[in-house]
């Protein structure tokens, strides 16, 4: 992922350059990663070690996407909207 991504991500969903840290925006980069991952497990398809990363990333998002539903629910739902999630 290039700087410019990442500030534009920040921009978009944690209101400031430097908001990384906010769970929107860590679902976010989650979800690159998770997409990334998923890409390179569809050509390598014995990489075990990054299917169980994929897993776990998987696992925190899920987590993450939780914890935004219950505080506040008009940001959970624009998230899910603009990533293209299943809920």
């Amino acid at each position: 992922m290039t700087e410019e991504k990442r500030k534009e991500i920040f921009k978009n969903y944690g209101k400031s350059i430097y908001n990384t840290g906010s769970s929107k925006v860590q679902v976010v980069l989650f979800t690159y990663r998770i997409n990334h991952l998923s890409n390179h497990l569809k050509k390598n398809k014995k990489d075990f070690n990054t299917e169980r990363a994929l897993v776990k990333l998987v696992g925190k998002r899920k987590k993450l996407l939780k914890y935004i539903e219950k505080r506040d629910i008009n940001s959970y739902k624009n998230i899910i909207k603009n990533l293209g999630l299943r809920k």
